[in-house]
């Protein structure tokens, strides 16, 4: 199926692993010109490696920490003396740490907030005036299935990432006539390095095995599985498509059945 996204040009936030990479790696195979970032030299420098010989394609990279202002307004300036102009801005953060109310203080909640949802508003505001002046453009932001359905331990995620939401739903009704789309993918249980982390701390937290606390995590989600990586890029590169046109505003479980609301 053509997706009418050839020849358009995307971001993609904290993108040298997991599902940030994945989305890199879609939309670069669906001829999109992309620029990943990641806070990490090495790991970005290898990543970049690996998307050029996987998809042959040409990919910008640059070190930024999407909770710097001026690291992420560098990094979209470099963007825009390559790319000219951004068409699709993917919204993709690390979580927050995991944990019970007590165990964290005010700082800990300020990080979250400027890690979840601050990045979020601030690579926003850098691309949405262009979008709005070309008539056409995609804001897509990488939350979690714990918008729709907490999850106890992830008090955190839970708060802040409720926050891009009510942002994404109103800023989708200011700027819909003019083309623009702002949507969410609730991302359920994906095997990344970030739910690896989460089950060894909940292994070592309730004396669990690793293994006991996997088959813990996957035993209500109806697929008896977790998602792939890939499997969350293919929802959001159709979301970025020009076969989205219509669909704004709304936050899409990708998630095998996990949330059980019939109004999710």
């Amino acid at each position: 199926m053509e997706l009418g996204i050839r020849g358009k040009n995307a971001v993609v936030l904290a993108s040298t692993r997991g599902i940030g990479k994945a989305c890199a790696q879609a939309l670069l195979e669906e001829g999109v010109n992309v620029a990943i970032c990641g806070r990490n030299s090495e790991v970005l420098e290898y990543t970049l490696y690996e998307l050029r010989n996987i998809t042959g394609a040409h990919v910008l990279g640059f070190r930024c920490d999407v909770r710097d202002k001026e690291q992420l307004e560098g990094f979209f300036r470099k963007v825009y003396d390559e790319f000219g102009k951004v068409n699709i801005l993917i919204n993709n953060a690390g979580g927050p740490p995991s944990g019970y109310f007590l165990d964290f203080n005010d700082q800990d909640w300020v990080d979250a907030f400027m890690l979840n949802f601050m990045s979020a508003i601030r690579a926003t505001r850098l691309v949405l005036l262009g979008m709005m002046e070309q008539k056409w453009g995609r804001i897509i932001n990488l939350t979690s299935i714990s918008v729709k359905e907490p999850i106890k331990d992830l008090i955190l995620s839970n708060s802040i990432r409720l926050a891009v939401i009510g942002f994404a739903k109103t800023l989708s009704q200011q700027v819909a006539e003019h083309g623009v789309t702002v949507n969410n993918i609730a991302t359920g249980l994906t095997k990344t390095e970030r739910i690896e982390n989460l089950i060894a701390a909940k292994s070592e937290r309730e004396k669990k095995s690793k293994v006991e606390v996997y088959q813990d995590m996957i035993k209500n989600v109806p697929m008896k599985r977790m998602a792939t990586p890939d499997e969350i890029a293919h929802a959001v590169l159709f979301l970025a498509s020009e076969k989205a046109s219509y669909i704004t505003g709304v936050t899409l479980p990708v998630d095998g059945g996990y949330i059980k609301s019939s109004l999710a």
